[in-house]
């Protein structure tokens, strides 16, 4: 049985440390991310690249505006992991998450 990992993480600096759990053995369940952002002249929304590499990769992911809400906690609970592993991800965890 393979250890269930769920990956919040957001920008460029995350990515390797994803791509090493996506080469790995483990069950990558989901990946959480902060929302698209817009950038640029133009303002376009543009996804973090923690999202790209996610989806690539045939990863579910998630955008919370935040995970303090009841609704943003019981998604992330469904997927069971038995682990989280945080790299960059951009907000403050709190008890229930950690």
């Amino acid at each position: 049985m393979s250890t269930r990992i769920v990956f919040m993480g957001t920008p460029d600096f995350a990515v390797p440390s994803l791509t090493a759990l996506i080469d790995s053995d483990y069950e990558l369940a989901a990946v959480v991310t902060q929302p698209d952002r817009p950038s640029g002249r133009g303002k376009r929304l543009t996804p973090p690249p923690v999202k790209t590499v996610a989806e690539a990769a045939g990863i579910e992911v998630l955008q919370p505006r935040t995970l303090k809400s009841p609704e943003a906690f019981a998604t992330l609970a469904e997927f069971q992991p038995d682990l989280i592993v945080v790299a960059a991800f951009g907000q403050i965890l709190r008890s229930n998450v950690l």
